[in-house]
């Protein structure tokens, strides 16, 4: 059986939930990310391949390439991360879903014509219009729903609680600029410590707990965004494997999939 190729914007956490799944459903995909990914949990994102070179996630290694090394890279079982050739994956691999894993939670650049199947997840992709099928991000009863009309639930603004705990295990940069930590993913951490400094303002953690995710220290930040986030769960371990919302997340492009891929391609 022939397979069908997968192109998959963005390279984070959640989107890596979503190639995993399809990698191991033996669909052949690429990535397409840009030059300074700004994913905050990069242990566990297959576009840290872009800042590493090679890099694997849960047994699985993806590997920043260019267009001409794709197909060795499928043949080894590995996944291509190719940085800002988007338009020229399109062009030279006509993948048969496109899936839009940014969740940049803002209007889409494309319309549901980029792919035989279109799948977006998350808000302000319309279904219909810019995508075939959206997926539901929001955390909650209706997480990983598939639409076919219409949008997800609006950005609530507030991330997912985790032992009751929201905006406080979120860090943000309190300046522009770049991080600059001696702290690596999976450390200890206790409130009120100061974990590094942009622009020489500290970054403080609110709660206890382990440092899940810390950005790129070559990104460039800018005073708000999110640059890391705390979990108080107290697991190192959780920093090493894919969530349980990516994991349903994946579940949801999955199922998109094989409902719509054979409708779709005629």
């Amino acid at each position: 059986m022939k397979r069908q190729i997968v192109l998959v914007r963005g390279g984070g956490d959640l989107a890596s939930a979503i190639i995993q799944k399809l990698h191991n459903a033996r669909y052949r995909v690429i990535v397409s990310e840009i030059e300074r990914p700004r994913m905050v949990r990069r242990t566990v994102s297959y576009g840290n391949a872009v800042y590493e070179g090679e890099y694997s996630v849960e047994g699985i290694t993806a590997v920043r390439a260019s267009l001409d090394e794709v197909v060795e890279l499928w043949q080894q079982d590995k996944i291509p991360v190719v940085v800002e050739q988007e338009a020229a994956i399109l062009e030279a691999f006509s993948p048969a879903v496109f899936i839009d894993a940014t969740l940049s939670k803002k209007t889409p650049d494309y319309t549901k014509d980029i792919a035989p199947l279109s799948i977006g997840l998350g808000p302000e992709i319309i279904a219909g219009e810019q995508a075939d099928v959206v997926i539901e991000t929001n955390r909650g009863h209706d997480l990983s729903r598939l639409i076919f009309h219409g949008k997800a639930a609006e950005n609530t603004h507030v991330p997912g609680s985790s032992l009751g705990y929201t905006t406080e295990r979120v860090l943000r940069s309190p300046a522009h600029g770049k991080l600059e930590t001696t702290l690596e993913i999976g450390e200890l951490v206790s409130a009120g410590q100061v974990l590094g400094h942009v622009a020489g303002e500290p970054v403080v953690a609110q709660i206890n707990g382990v440092l899940r995710g810390w950005i790129h220290p070559t990104v460039e930040l800018t005073r708000g965004m999110k640059i890391g986030d705390i979990d108080p769960r107290m697991k190192p371990v959780y920093c090493q494997t894919i969530s349980d919302k990516g994991r349903g997340l994946a579940g949801g492009v999955l199922e998109a999939i094989l409902m719509k891929l054979d409708e779709s391609t005629g």
